[in-house]
């Protein structure tokens, strides 16, 4: 790969990495619900799992959707599904239970890890990043592709957990607690218009 592609690829995963979906949504929803020291398995879940996944797209697996294309599809109805349950799920964790706690926890490193093969913007990076970075689907521009990712990937997620940390100060009551996940809720949802309008 040539200097100027790396580049190309560090501002492409820059980019798409940092900019909202539905992982940095929920990163930011579980900084405020608990906090950045809880919500560390979370992203580290979504970094490694999301640039395991990268480099899977990239050897190969996006093959897949070429031979049956109705794999692309059942996936894409999965993913819309399980989105909107976590959009009600988001919804609801600032309802308190009769002990005055919140309700939920934090996903963790395995739940976020997993929730990349049903998240459709991760599938939209990593398809994109393959057929354009990768072309030739050989394992090594796989895995440069894949560590580029790993690499940038970490710390945006870490700004959004951030973000919600400091967000958490503004939202002292349960009221306006309420409202934050309902808001964040609504934009997990508005994030699936693309998928479900392509």
């Amino acid at each position: 790969m040539t200097f100027e592609l790396l580049i190309a690829l560090s501002l492409f995963a820059l980019v798409s990495s940092i900019t909202p979906g539905p992982n940095n949504l929920m990163l930011m929803t579980s900084g405020v619900n608990f906090g950045f020291k809880q919500t560390i398995p979370h992203m580290l879940g979504v970094a490694i799992g999301f640039t395991l996944m990268v480099g899977l797209v990239g050897i190969g697996l996006a093959q897949v959707f070429d031979l049956y294309p109705l794999s692309y599809e059942i996936l894409k109805v999965c993913s819309v599904l399980y989105l909107l349950f976590l959009a009600y799920k988001i919804a609801n964790a600032a309802a308190p239970q009769s002990s005055g706690k919140i309700r939920g926890k934090p996903f963790t490193f395995i739940q976020a890890a997993l929730f990349q093969w049903v998240n459709p913007k991760a599938w939209t990076m990593a398809l994109t990043a393959s057929a354009v970075y990768s072309p030739t689907h050989s394992i090594a521009a796989s895995a440069v592709v894949a560590l580029v990712f790993g690499v940038v990937n970490l710390p945006s997620v870490s700004l959004w957990a951030l973000l919600g940390t400091r967000v958490r100060n503004l939202l002292t009551n349960q009221r306006r607690l309420k409202m934050f996940n309902y808001t964040m809720a609504f934009m997990l949802v508005i994030s699936l218009f693309p998928v479900i309008f392509s």
